[in-house]
């Protein structure tokens, strides 16, 4: 089939463009430019560069026509922060955008559709009890997004969520996700005081995988929680010393009261900014002090998801993390 790839050229949706390719499928890209330095893209992929939230109606129709299968891998994620209320700006990117392109694809005679959302809206669902989607502006975001898309579902067309969890891989030429993450470990000495819990993660290749499964496989309206390897907080935070190089700092387990209580420092800060977070830090304690795990028989192995090698993901992410915090290190000595 033809699958259009909002976001073709980005971590996930480069991958996935690669992953249908070589499944036989055609493949193209929207994307905005310039390509990241040193990317690397499958050559068969045909690249239309532009901003689609500034398209017509009408060029979306002649990009979408004669495409089988959309995949939205755009959108904006919980780090975002803003004047407040954020859900505004959640809803505008992540809903509404969405909207609109399911809208005209299905009117143009697209029959699956995929969508990279997040496994908070998994737990939301999973935990009602936590009431996630009162207090976080994105985990509400992302499950009224998760209602809207699969509203769009019927006999003649198939939605499908595929709730991502975090991702650990790189692309040449983009920054990596995991830069602050990786220097607030690097920073804390002379141990890592962290929370206990811990989380599921796949690899970017297992989301290339599971977007092209959902694409194939997926009939109706669905939401497929993506998990594959479960780690508590202090595995992972090993393998990140490890990479970083110091692989025999310990790390400290701290209670879910003083992650609260730092968590309102930075509420506190966002309010006279007059900003608002994606996740509201007080009450994310309830999540991160929580085992936010998946199992692969959920979903990973039903959209064929494949054994990796976690660890090299995760290595290969602190490191590229370090040679960016490296650089702009470098670059703003030079200033």
């Amino acid at each position: 089939m033809r699958v259009c790839i909002i976001g073709g050229t980005g971590l996930l949706g480069a991958q996935a463009a690669q992953e249908l390719i070589d499944r036989g499928h055609e493949v193209v890209g929207v994307a905005l430019p310039p390509l990241p330095e040193g990317a690397i893209l499958p050559s068969e992929m045909e690249i239309v560069y532009g901003n689609y939230l500034d398209m017509s109606d009408s060029e979306l129709e002649t990009l979408l026509s004669g495409c089988q299968g959309l995949i939205f891998a755009a959108g904006i994620d919980e780090r975002v922060e803003g004047p407040a209320p954020i859900y505004d700006l959640f809803k505008k990117y992540n809903i509404t955008a969405l909207e609109r392109l399911l809208r005209i694809g299905k009117s143009v005679g697209v029959k699956h559709a995929v969508v990279c959302g997040s496994y908070f809206a998994y737990f939301e669902k999973a935990w009602p009890e936590l009431e996630l989607s009162n207090f976080h502006p994105y985990i509400r975001s992302r499950r009224d997004q998760e209602i809207m898309a699969l509203s769009f579902a019927d006999e003649s067309f198939d939605v499908s969520i595929i709730e991502l969890p975090y991702i650990f891989g790189t692309q040449p030429g983009r920054k990596p996700v995991w830069s602050v993450f990786v220097k607030s470990i690097r920073d804390m000495k002379p141990w890592t005081f962290w929370t206990k819990g811990g989380t599921t993660m796949v690899t970017v290749k297992q989301v290339g995988q599971a977007l092209a499964g959902a694409l194939e496989k997926n009939r109706g309206g669905n939401a497929y929680p993506l998990g594959y390897y479960n780690m508590d907080w202090k595995e992972l935070l090993g393998h990140f010393h490890d990479a970083i190089g110091t692989p025999k700092k310990k790390v400290i387990s701290i209670p879910k009261w003083a992650y609260a209580l730092a968590g309102k420092q930075i509420v506190k800060a966002q309010e006279k900014a007059g900003h608002e977070g994606g996740l509201e830090m007080v009450k994310f304690a309830d999540l991160q002090c929580n085992k936010l795990f998946i199992d692969k028989t959920q979903a990973a192995e039903y959209l064929g998801v494949t054994e990796d090698d976690i660890v090299a993901a995760i290595h290969d992410s602190v490191k590229q993390s370090l040679e960016s915090l490296d650089k702009t290190m470098v670059e703003m000595r030079a200033e």
